[in-house]
């Protein structure tokens, strides 16, 4: 069902600084800053050649980020996202295998402009897991 790894999603307290160290300090290319009010984020994409890396900052106060941050002071692993072909057919599958889909368990856009939803950690191996319409 899964298809490549989209990106690791980190959470940052401070994008400046984390766009900052992954650009200058490692020399990787990295995206604008990229607010999702819907997520309640800011993110960067640090552009890698197989793969990226998110970078996620909380934004506002009810963001699901913050609340991240709060436990994890220094931030760390947020989520991993997968790509699939049919994001509709995953998640109807993973919901008769007993898998919850967190939220309305409806796709909404994402930060690269399309489907996702986002699977409980609890139903894999303690990992948030986001599908991503190819």
């Amino acid at each position: 069902m899964i298809g490549r790894l989209n990106h690791v999603a980190i959470a940052v307290k401070d994008l400046a600084a984390a766009t900052a160290l992954y650009r200058d300090t490692l020399g990787a290319h990295v995206s604008q800053p990229l607010p999702q009010p819907e997520h309640g984020v800011t993110v960067v994409f640090v552009e890698l050649p197989n793969t990226k890396v998110e970078l996620l900052e909380p934004l506002g106060t009810d963001s699901p980020v913050g609340k991240f941050i709060e436990r994890n002071p220094d931030g760390g692993i947020h989520h991993i996202c997968y790509e699939v072909d049919d994001i509709i057919a995953a998640r109807d599958r993973l919901k008769e295998m007993g898998a919850r889909v967190l939220g309305s368990g409806e796709p909404r856009i994402g930060a690269h402009g399309k489907p996702v939803i986002f699977l409980h950690p609890k139903d894999f191996t303690g990992t948030l897991v986001e599908l991503e319409q190819a």
